[in-house]
């Protein structure tokens, strides 16, 4: 078993109910290997956390930034609660370290172990909400995720690739970019596409993904790095 009082430590915090923090960390994958562990999954604490999450950014957005639109303070909610920004806050804090895991799953890396990490970001939370409360949370979340706000809007890091790879080609290159799916298989209900992102007749870069959408996000993510842009 990990040893959670280094976690409290870390964060300097302290559960008065450490089956909460240890119950946030567990995944439906490890009960599926070890039956008979003492506690569940941490699902319903990750629904609980979600909704906290989005409370406590959404008050924050909207006090600190009164003349915001509804549209923009959304983008800049989004761009902090999202599974990227969250799974990255949560490695950062070494919450990788403290998984329960099936090994099966311990063997994930990328996307799947981002979002593990995100869910387990979400039923943290959840857990401290239920151990100490609405104003232990609003500290720990400004802490550690809202304080990423200001570079965000700075760097427009709230639109989506596509968005932001189509203005900069605009600025630099006077072209914008146009995107084609150059492959696709498997059944409906699971289809993978594969869809380029060109600048003119240049072939930039590719993205793969379940939609066609998720995959043209894909490309323009990847063709910033194939063109050194940020």
């Amino acid at each position: 078993m990990r040893n959670f009082d280094v976690l409290e430590k870390n964060l300097n915090l302290q559960f008065k109910n450490k089956d909460l923090l240890i119950q946030a960390f567990c995944h439906r994958s490890y009960l599926n290997e070890n039956p008979d562990f003492r506690l569940g999954n941490n699902e319903r604490l990750e629904f609980l956390g979600d909704a906290v999450l989005e409370l406590v950014v959404t008050e924050d957005i909207f006090k600190n930034y009164p003349k915001e639109s509804e549209g923009t303070m959304t983008s800049w909610r989004s761009a902090l609660v999202n599974a990227k920004m969250l799974s990255e806050i949560a490695s950062r804090l070494n919450f990788n370290d403290f998984l329960l895991l099936s090994k099966g799953e311990s063997k994930e890396s990328g996307k799947a172990r981002q979002y593990i990490l995100a869910n387990t970001f979400e039923a943290f939370i959840g857990a401290l909400y239920l151990d100490q409360g609405y104003n232990a949370c609003q500290d720990f979340i400004r802490k550690h995720l809202i304080v990423k706000l200001p570079e965000i809007i700075k760097k427009g890091l709230f639109k989506d690739a596509k968005s932001r790879f189509q203005e900069v080609a605009q600025e630099r290159e006077g072209i914008t970019p146009s995107y084609r799916v150059l492959k696709e298989w498997g059944p409906d209900h699971a289809k993978v596409f594969v869809v380029g992102v060109f600048l003119g007749e240049e072939l930039v870069a590719k993205g793969r993904g379940s939609s066609k959408q998720e995959a043209q996000e894909e490309a323009a993510q990847k063709a910033f790095q194939v063109k050194g842009w940020h």
